[in-house]
């Protein structure tokens, strides 16, 4: 059996798109639900909230789903294990999905920097060429 990778704890600012893995402890600074229905694809609820969710070094928009919308409430601390980013528009989101976890973080104090949107930053895919070895 392999042994337990060691979680990434990373600080917002460092956070790059389509990158996954990471832990990160945050604080909400917005939240703001934007689907709230009886019952979604699968015949279950389904509750998405957009959060504004930051750390000392920067903010970025997380999508928290169902339960994680429960726990993602303004002025709550939250540990996100396992996060990744996703792209939506050219703009990083931050999501947790099935393998990951989101949990209240206890005992931990800090303000969220508001001027450093990483969502904000828009992203393009540039098609890069590789060169062929010229052949003799």
């Amino acid at each position: 059996m392999s042994e337990k990778k060691q979680p990434q704890w990373k600080k917002v600012s460092e956070l790059r798109p389509g990158t996954h893995g990471h832990t990160l402890n945050v604080k909400v600074v917005k939240a703001q639900v934007v689907v709230d229905r009886a019952r979604g694809p699968k015949g279950q609820p389904l509750k998405v909230s957009e959060c504004i969710v930051g750390d000392e070094t920067g903010t970025i928009v997380f999508t928290a789903r169902n339960e994680q919308a429960e726990l993602a409430q303004p002025g709550k601390y939250i540990t996100l294990r396992n996060a990744k980013i996703d792209m939506y528009r050219g703009s990083m989101r931050l999501a947790v999905d099935q393998w990951g976890k989101v949990e209240a973080c206890e005992g931990v104090s800090f303000d969220a920097k508001t001027d450093n949107n990483l969502s904000l930053v828009e992203y393009e895919l540039v098609p890069v060429q590789t060169e062929t070895p010229a052949s003799s």
